[in-house]
């Protein structure tokens, strides 16, 4: 059947698009086209569909997954997070791995991380000092690599972690334009052409972290120590069905995954969430009442089910959410959508960022407007930044316990404001959707704990 209208112009055109202004192709074309329109991006898509209606994306979300090609459709992340990850796997390969995934971001096991959470972010916010402006990316990144590398692959002070934290965060940076982006969507530009070449570099920095992942992997192994409650060694003493554990590429390709998924999702979302709380001052003021409602020692479960502080974050993820889209889903079987028959092959996108940007969901939609989750219930087709379906985040949960800690830590230790008040302008970094380069914060002076609201002793600026 006809594919649903979409732009004209060449797949070329359209792709360097996507890639340079993502928000304004998606915006144009929804007003143009509504619902569903269909794109051509070249041979990474020769035909998409962008889905944002709540029915349509039901629909998709609730569909047996055999109907899907998933993992097929995340080919371009291969180079990234290596062919055995969870997004590169369908069928049965795709439910075991998620089994074996599963029990280490268990609500119980991830309550262990609160401490050290809270712990992190106060090591890496008392190295600002007062009056002077720091980069938020780069605090907020440091924070979250901390949390993956000792939450999640039980890493700690040393060599090795001193290592992976450094190459780590150049990788990251690799792409922190839609410029350097590039190299992941056009396969002409992934050459190695030396050491001075951005693949080059790019891939030199690759190997040498998966030779520290490797040998953390082996070193494990070897000690075998049931005491430990981090997520590798979890993933290490996992068992499917027949008793086999994962290999050691898996260990590495999930690890990769979750490093990617977790550290650059998790880094960019506390960077809305700081500008978006000190750009409105009466949500950080409402936000404060509801901190210094609970005790000086407050337990991070306790942080946790905060209602003002989870509308917060979850308008952070509605109005900028990190990833434009859900994984992309190739029917392998015809299927009907809304008023489509889709073929099989047919390329279906459904779009988180239109999605959440929708004026009947979410009036004046631009306007960053916490109540509006505390009016309403949403369901997982109108608000989805972690995804749906058999394809939902498996770490959500800890991403949105940690947004919470680390918003909540800083929050309660620091006086802090915008360097310019200047609206902040979202723009592409890599796959994701992050605050422009150069946005600082100041410190103006600490808070002081006391059964009263916190008063800063130093003057602001």
């Amino acid at each position: 059947m006809k594919l649903p209208d979409g732009p004209k112009s060449s797949s070329w055109f359209q792709l360097l698009q996507w890639i340079a202004d993502p928000l304004g192709y998606m915006e144009t074309n929804f007003q143009r086209y509504g619902d569903f329109f269909t794109v051509h991006w070249g041979n990474l898509y020769p035909e998409a569909v962008f889905v944002s209606h709540p029915q349509a994306i039901q629909t998709i979300f609730t569909a047996d997954p055999k109907l899907f090609d998933s993992g097929r459709g995340n080919g371009l992340a291969k180079i990234l997070v290596g062919e055995t990850s969870l997004v590169l796997l369908d069928g049965f390969s795709h439910q075991r791995q998620r089994r074996l995934l599963t029990p280490p971001f268990h609500g119980e096991r991830m309550q262990a991380y609160g401490d050290l959470i809270c712990t992190l972010t106060k090591q890496v916010s008392c190295e600002w000092k007062i009056d002077q402006p720091f980069a938020v990316r780069e605090s907020m990144q440091e924070i979250s690599l901390r949390v993956i590398l000792q939450a999640v692959f039980g890493l700690h002070e040393g060599p090795r972690y001193q290592e992976l934290i450094e190459l780590l965060a150049a990788m990251m940076d690799m792409t922190a334009s839609p410029l350097r982006a590039s190299m992941l969507f056009f396969k002409f530009l992934q050459k190695d052409l030396g050491a001075w070449s951005p693949w080059g570099r790019f891939r030199r920095r690759q190997q040498r972290i998966d030779q520290l992942l490797y040998a953390e992997i082996q070193d494990r192994r070897r000690q075998n120590d049931p005491e430990r409650t981090d997520i590798l060694s979890l993933m290490i003493s996992a068992r499917d069905e027949q008793g086999e554990g994962m290999t050691d590429q898996e260990l590495h390709d999930e690890l990769i995954t979750l490093l990617l998924a977790g550290h650059e999702t998790t880094a960019t979302s506390l960077c809305w969430g700081l500008y978006w709380i000190h750009y409105h001052p009466e949500v950080r003021e409402k936000l404060l009442q509801e901190l210094n409602s609970l005790n000086s020692n407050p337990d991070p479960s306790e942080i946790f089910r905060l209602p003002y502080l989870t509308a917060v974050c979850q308008e952070t993820l509605r109005i900028y959410p990190p990833l434009f889209l859900t994984w992309p889903r190739i029917l392998k079987a015809p299927l009907q959508v809304g008023e489509y028959h889709f073929d099989t092959n047919t390329t279906l996108l459904p779009c988180i960022y239109l999605t959440h940007q929708r004026e009947d969901l979410y009036p004046e939609p631009k306007q960053f407007k916490p109540e509006r989750f505390l009016e309403r219930q949403f369901t997982p087709y109108e608000f989805f930044a972690f995804g749906g379906g058999n394809r939902r985040c498996l770490g959500a949960a800890l991403a949105m316990f940690e947004m919470k800690l680390v918003l909540a830590t800083i929050l309660s230790n620091y006086q802090l404001v915008l360097s310019d008040n200047q609206p902040i302008k979202p723009q592409r970094r890599g796959f994701f959707l992050a605050p422009s380069a150069g946005f600082k914060m100041v410190m103006t002076g600490k808070r002081v704990h006391s059964e009263h609201p916190a008063e800063p002793v130093a003057s602001s600026i």
